[in-house]
């Protein structure tokens, strides 16, 4: 704990309450869209098209914040339109109003998302990436607890009043709001800006060309498990598929959050002993035995025991990757070389999403987990053949 500084604390009690606010709604999210009328498939559609504007924007503003020097703006701005989206989705029930406010929320994750990631990087040395971005992404996933456990109290008194969570979700993005205001420049970190700059919304396509080699070669291994790594809502349904309680697929969510809060903080400690690289490919092998196994019907232990795994493997390869490449990459362009990295990603999971979601609507769930699953074992051969060194 004593890599963790003031800015880290911060950073990390502002991802504290916004994934309150926003894993509060995750969870029901799907019930509620289909209780309205949505269909899986376009469920599938929904997210992988607010996943994709959040990944073209997160691009972009990652490389104006390089440009700029600054940090603190895109964070401050980014999680106030998140806060503010969460309302928005109980006003009206429209499906261009849903994907309105969705767009919002992913636009706010896209603005913050370079710049926190840079401040992070900033606050960390290379031997102790993998710890700061592990306890970032611990403090987060406490949210995604705090915030799922709220929902299902509130079920629990009030089943399927859905609409009323939304505004409740508000609390906590004010807070993130608040908290954001304590946020400070790093005086020395500061750039020369340029007197002339590129302001086209793709010009932070330019930097794959400019990038170290090895970040292409990483990035493309990321990027191909991403291809086909879909929003984990689909790993929901598929336990409400199987019998079980609005209040127990939460409860379940809030189980697999837990176990991602307690392990990411030592996991990101032990990549930074045993190399980041052999950590993410740990956790993609764990992601592969759990989207094979949930391709067939299980009772509720087997059920648990492949959302502890989840945890491993969230813990195992979120925060790390991001440390990943903060570490083969310049520190002036970490926002955009993150940035550009999480905004293809995202661009995968218009495709995944939408992919996972025909294929369950035409085929049935177990195709669509045995797929993932099988491709997944593509890309850890990827890793484990190609030289990144």
């Amino acid at each position: 704990m004593k890599y963790i500084t003031k800015t880290v604390w911060t950073l990390s009690l502002i991802s504290l309450f916004t994934d309150t606010a926003s894993e509060m709604l995750y969870p029901i999210l799907p019930v509620y869209l289909k209780t309205i009328g949505f269909s899986v498939f376009l469920i599938g559609i929904l997210e992988g098209l607010a996943e994709a504007i959040a990944g073209i924007s997160k691009g972009y503003f990652g490389k104006q914040s390089d440009l700029s020097g600054k940090r603190v703006p895109f964070v401050q701005l980014g999680y106030t339109l998140s806060a503010l989206s969460k309302p928005m989705m109980a006003m009206f029930v429209f499906p261009v109003w849903i994907f309105l406010s969705r767009a919002i929320d992913r636009i706010g994750k896209g603005i913050r998302t370079g710049a926190r990631d840079a401040l992070l990087s900033d606050e960390a040395k290379p031997e102790t990436k993998g710890s700061i971005f592990g306890f970032h992404r611990s403090m987060d996933t406490i949210g995604a607890v705090i915030g799922p456990s709220i929902a299902l109290l509130y079920l629990y008194f009030y089943p399927q009043h859905y609409i009323t969570l939304f505004y409740i979700a508000f609390i906590p993005g004010i807070l993130a709001i608040l908290a954001s205001l304590f946020l400070q420049e790093h005086s020395d970190k500061k750039q020369n800006v340029p007197a002339k700059q590129n302001k086209s919304f793709f010009s932070f396509l330019s930097y794959w060309q400019e990038s170290p080699a090895v970040y292409r070669k990483v990035v493309i291994g990321l990027l191909a498990f991403s291809l086909l790594n879909s929003s984990d809502v689909f790993l929901l349904l598929k336990v409400k598929q199987s019998g079980l309680s609005d209040s127990v697929v939460v409860g379940i969510y809030i189980f697999y959050n837990l176990v991602y809060a307690l392990f990411a903080y030592q996991i990101g400690k032990l990549a930074d002993f045993i190399g980041l690289k052999k950590m993410f490919i740990t956790g993609i092998i764990i992601f592969t035995i759990v989207y094979l196994c949930m391709s067939f019907e299980w009772g509720l232990y087997t059920t648990l025991l492949l959302f502890f795994l989840y945890g491993i493997y969230a813990a195992a390869t979120e925060g790390i990757s991001k440390a990943w490449i903060s570490n083969i990459t310049n520190n002036k362009d970490t926002a955009t070389a993150i940035g550009t990295y999480t905004g293809f990603q995202t661009l995968c999971s218009l495709f995944a999403s939408s992919f996972t979601g025909y294929i369950w609507y035409r085929y049935g769930a177990y195709y669509a987990f045995m797929i993932t699953g099988f491709w997944t074992l593509l890309v850890v051969i990827y890793f484990l053949t190609i030289k990144m060194d």
